[in-house]
């Protein structure tokens, strides 16, 4: 009889393999979770691009408004020293007029100036700075695009426009307005927005944190006193916190152009520009495209104030932003004349006729 140990009991044979896998699983399983996690973890380090490298087959995508067509700046930099001297020699060729004058090239800050911090009546050309904040209060959800402003006995204006024919009580929607406004030149519309925006004094005080000192609304247009003020800097620049992109989004700046476009008066700065590079003609506009200038401006006239503002665009694709304000006896046709012969030096220096 033997007394040793019982033989152990002899195993299956499949078990040994298949329990090799299932570590294999649970290890691999395993793995997964923690590769997982770690790639989560560092998802956004490598979208900033703080780890590794970026692919070559990723396109470096340039920002918009860099390079030759960048949006510019309203920053003088370099003064056309011959330009501003010859403002002042056709200003003081006429003794009884003031005159002040104001030219910025946006891309590369060369500019030109006249007294352009004298506050003369604005006339209708402070309507390009009502137009500016309107557009401001549209992109800022203040204002609807079809927001509509009824006619009230106190905002009827006489002169330049339609809408003060319309019975009391009609309703303009906003983009009506603010474009008759500049089509037209309509005081009955201006005086409908300057309500919207709030009046005189809030509207004044609007215009001092856009950095327009001298522009001040003091009665309702068409203000044949001329108490309503502005500086060519104003104008200017005006133009040039729309055009640089520095107050409006892209869609309400090409709102700013196209009503601007609409303008239907260009015998000053248009005019002024055509005679500078040697020609004349009834309708300025069609003779400066085929040159590659483009204007769009809006002027002032009541009598004893005449002023021009501008956004022009030059046949070597830059922008520049312009300015003339000329005060003198009522009607005298001088005042005109001194604004385009300001505007055709600009051309002459900036665009260099035949």
């Amino acid at each position: 009889m033997n007394a040793g140990r019982p033989p152990r009991p002899r195993g299956n044979p499949w078990l040994r393999p298949v329990g090799l896998v299932l570590r294999l699983i649970v290890l691999g399983a395993g793995l997964g979770v923690i590769v997982g996690t770690s790639l989560k973890l560092l998802a956004p380090r490598l979208v900033q691009g703080a780890v590794g490298t970026p692919s070559l087959a990723t396109p470096v995508l340039k920002k918009p408004g860099t390079g030759a067509m960048a949006l510019g700046r309203f920053e003088p930099r370099q003064e056309l020293v011959g330009l501003s001297q010859q403002w002042t020699r056709l200003a003081t060729a006429q003794k009884d007029l003031t005159a002040s004058g104001f030219l910025l090239v946006l891309d590369n800050g060369r500019y030109a100036q006249l007294q352009p911090d004298l506050a003369l009546p604005a006339a209708s050309a402070i309507k390009v700075p009502i137009l500016l904040a309107s557009l401001e209060d549209l992109d800022g959800g203040k204002l609807r695009w079809n927001e509509p402003m009824p006619l009230t006995k106190e905002v009827v204006g006489g002169g330049a426009g339609w809408m003060a024919n319309k019975p009391l009580g009609t309703r303009f929607p906003f983009f009506e307005a603010a474009t008759e406004m500049i089509r037209v030149s309509d005081n009955t519309a201006t005086n409908l927005l300057i309500r919207q925006l709030g009046g005189k004094t809030t509207l004044n005080s609007r215009f001092r944190s856009l950095g327009l000192p001298a522009t001040v609304v003091n009665n309702w247009l068409p203000d044949l006193d001329g108490t309503n003020t502005t500086s060519s800097r104003d104008l200017a620049r005006s133009i040039a916190l729309v055009d640089t992109g520095d107050k409006l989004t892209p869609r309400a700046r090409d709102l700013f152009r196209e009503i601007m476009a609409t303008s239907r008066t260009n015998t000053l700065i248009p005019l002024g520009l055509l005679m500078g590079i040697g020609k004349e003609a009834p309708d300025p506009d069609s003779e400066l495209l085929p040159k590659g200038i483009t204007v769009y401006n809006k002027t002032g006239d009541i009598g004893i104030a005449y002023a021009d503002a501008a956004l022009i665009q030059l046949p070597n694709g830059q922008r520049a932003v312009a300015a003339f304000m000329v005060k003198g006896p009522f009607n005298d046709p001088r005042s005109a004349e001194l604004i385009r012969a300001m505007a055709g030096a600009v051309a002459k220096t900036l665009v260099k006729g035949p």
